[in-house]
Parts: structure tokens; sequence; C-alpha cells
């Protein structure tokens, strides 16, 4: 399909809003299908197609974009997520903020299976497997990343998931009534296998609250392309650091997940319409401009494919042509020539018989 082009839509019905659904929110629920898009990007197509969506809130209809992180089906592995393509793609049409979700196992005692989570803070254990930044050629841009979540968006969705959770505990066995736990810290780890005993409680040791295998890149990558990011997790395991439990298995978390991908979709239902509404009206100013001077190369020192991909990230930056479709461009224009060479010319052509 061809790109999807910011234009085509109009700052009173743009996708503000980007959800990112993870292992067991695959889509959400009382949604009006608006359209579906599959915008293709210089980093390939995202993991899923996108949908855009009106969603109805206690604010009024708000019109977000979903995107299925492992795809509609969870056959992409967390190493293999396209992250640099869904990022890229929800900005292309019109996202501003990005509200992620995703399953994590538990560090923490106090952190139960079924508990919510906002973290603030992120320690890298992905293992440079994963492409994590769109400058990894010759343009060099050293984005800020010591707040890795948007302060302002993260802040802002704290007393909305609270009051969400609040209002879905009557839906659920009282003595699971989940949690919500703030300013703690995730481990992103590379999987797809789960944590030995010694690496969880390495993680322990070193403050890890919480450890998944998608907050990253993702995080890194929204920074980049100047989109506010947070994260909102959903406990499922204990992980391994147990010594008087068994190990996390996949029977374990599926269990979790059941539950946990409903109060997911009630969170995203009950949230998205205050965060659609501060986010237009520049409550969260987001955070453009953010990469204004973290870009050190001259253009001038940079190729033309690469400029023109940065263009399409970060067109208030660049603006270059597709350098490749220029040369079809001069192709054809040298196959017209060949022909008029062919043919003599218009003035030359043969008229029949004279």
């Amino acid at each position: 399909m061809p790109s999807v082009s910011p234009s085509h839509y109009t700052m009173d019905n743009a996708p503000l809003i980007g959800v990112i659904g993870g292992s067991g929110l695959y889509k959400l629920d009382n949604l009006e299908i608006v359209k579906t898009v599959n915008p293709v990007t210089p980093w390939g197509p995202p993991s899923s197609p996108i949908t855009i969506a009106s969603l109805s809130t206690p604010e009024g209809p708000v019109t977000l974009a979903f995107l299925a992180r492992h795809g509609p089906h969870h056959n992409i592995p967390p190493s293999n997520v396209p992250s640099r393509a869904n990022i890229a793609a929800l900005k292309r049409i019109g996202v501003k903020a990005i509200v992620a979700f995703s399953a994590v196992g538990s560090l923490r005692e106090e952190i139960r299976p079924g508990d919510i989570i906002v973290p603030d803070q992120i320690i890298d254990r992905t293992k440079g497997v994963r492409p994590s930044t769109y400058f990894d050629r010759t343009m060099v841009g050293h984005a800020m990343f010591g707040e890795p979540f948007d302060v302002q968006l993260r802040e802002f969705i704290v007393p909305h998931v609270k009051e969400a959770i609040n209002t879905f505990k009557g839906h659920i066995n009282p003595s699971d009534e989940p949690r919500l736990h703030t300013k703690k810290t995730v481990v992103v780890m590379e999987g797809p296998q789960f944590s030995t005993r010694a690496e969880s409680n390495m993680y322990r040791l070193w403050g890890g609250d919480i450890i998944n295998m998608s907050a990253l890149p993702e995080a890194k990558l929204a920074r980049e392309a100047e989109l506010s990011y947070a994260l909102v997790a959903t406990s499922t395991d204990y992980d391994a650091w147990r010594v008087d439990a068994a190990p996390v298995t996949v029977e374990e978390v599926m269990k979790t997940l059941r539950t946990n991908a409903e109060l997911s979709k009630h969170i995203t239902a009950s949230i998205l319409g205050a965060v659609h509404t501060a986010v237009k009206s520049g409550q969260i100013q987001g955070q453009t401009g953010q990469m204004q001077y973290s870009l050190m190369t001259p253009h001038k020192e940079v190729g033309a494919e690469e400029l023109h991909r940065l263009t399409y990230l970060l067109p208030n930056y660049f603006n270059y042509p597709d350098p490749a479709a220029e040369r079809r461009s001069r192709s054809r224009a040298r196959i017209d020539v060949d022909m008029d060479d062919y043919t003599g010319g218009e003035e030359h052509a043969p008229r029949g018989r004279q």
C-alpha cells in the first residue's frame, strides 16, 4: 500500500494518540473503525496494520491509532519487532503521544501478578540485536534520555489509571484486586527466553522492579521521533528470583494475561479521552523540538538516501526528496529521449507513403 501522508488528517480528526498493544492486547473493544492503514516506511512495514478508530469517552469521541506490537496473531518475537517502522508509521499519520501496554514480570514481592505499573526508569539489557536508533549511519544524533518516559504524559496518566483500576475492581475477585505502582524501574531483556534465577536476582540488586522484553527500543525511538511515550505495564508473574517457588512458565503468564488484557482494555477506554484533550490543548507539551540541537552532522556530509529517510521522520529538520524516485524520473526521461532518437522525433516521423 502507498504511504500515508500526515496531510490526509486534519487537526480535528488526526489520531493524536497512538496505542501499542502488547502480549494479550491485540485489539480494543468499543471502537468504531474509521479505516485501517499500513504505511510503507523507509524502515519497512509496521508489525500490524494500524487501526484508525473512534472511541467513545466521557470527553467525547476520540480518534486514536492502534497497533499490535507482536502482530495481530502474536507471530513476531520480541527481538524481531520492527520498532523503527512502528514508531515512524505512527508519527507519519499524525500521532503525538503513545501509550504502550506490556506484560511484565515482577521483581518485587509487593508487585503481585495482576497489578499495574507505570514505570519511570529503564535498565537496558538488550544485546544490540535490535536496531535502536534512526541515526545509525552518517547522521549522528544524540537524544536526551535521562527521563526515558515523557514526564508530563506519565504523570498525567497516573491518576487516570488509578481511577480506571478502581472502577474495574467490581468485575474481578476482590482478593485479586489490582494495585497501581509508580516510579518503578523496568529492566528490558533480550528474550525470548525468560531469566535465569541468578539474572533475576541480579536485576533486583541493580534496582529493577519489573522486567519485560518490549519497552526498548520503543522508548528510545519515540524520543528520537519527538513523540511522547509512556508505558502501562501489567504484571503476570514473579519472574525467577523467588527461591521458594518455581520459575515463571508460559502457562502462568497466559493465565494472568487473560485477566490483564481485559483490565488493559478498560484502562485504555477510560484514560484516552483525557489524554487526547491534554495533548490537543497543549497541557501535555510533548517532545517536539527535542532533537533540534541533538543532530551533529552537517547535512552536506550525509548521503541522499539517509536524508530522505530522516525527512520521513523529522520533516521539521530535513526536507529532501527520494533519490530513488529522482533516479526513476531521470531513467524515464532517458527512455523518452532514446525513443525520440529511434523514431526520428515527431517532425521526422513517417507519414505513410509519400
